[in-house]
């Protein structure tokens, strides 16, 4: 499987905001995530950075 957890960057901590992404599109105010299930969230905020590897993506919050 390729799908990757997503991150919301706040100050210097971070909480998971989705599980199992599957798509990543980024728009002018923020992101939008959509899992294997189907399940779609908004957030506001610009990606900051993505690890393959580890199947992370972070997004910082704004």
């Amino acid at each position: 499987m390729c799908e990757a957890n997503a991150y919301l960057i706040k100050e210097d901590d971070h909480e998971m905001v989705m599980e199992s992404v599957d798509k990543v599109i980024p728009d002018n105010d923020g992101v939008l995530l959509t899992n294997i299930f189907g399940a779609q969230k908004f957030i506001k905020g610009k990606i900051e950075s993505l690890s393959l590897v580890d199947h992370k993506i972070f997004i910082r919050e704004g």
